[in-house]
């Protein structure tokens, strides 16, 4: 995942996004989160919002699971020599 799509400490704080929020996607839920409350978390409103952020959480679990699968096939080849 790109840093773009990481908003900085001080904007999550002034948002009031949790840590467990604060992730690589956590540009793309702010604006999210700013339609949910505008529309009244209505959930046909901010489609394209959420479309959006589950895409860049799901880009960011496949480079996650890439790399695990990575490292471990770098261990399993120090191992074997």
């Amino acid at each position: 995942m790109t840093a773009s799509a990481t908003a900085s400490q001080s904007v999550l704080k002034s948002h009031s996004v949790p840590l467990a929020w604060r992730d690589n996607c956590s540009a793309l839920l702010l604006p999210l989160n700013v339609c949910r409350k505008k529309t009244y978390f209505m959930p046909w409103e901010c489609e394209h919002e959420r479309h959006t952020y589950e895409k860049c959480q799901y880009d960011d679990y496949v480079r996650r699971m890439k790399a695990l699968v990575k490292q471990k096939r770098e261990a399993a080849e120090s191992l074997e020599e």
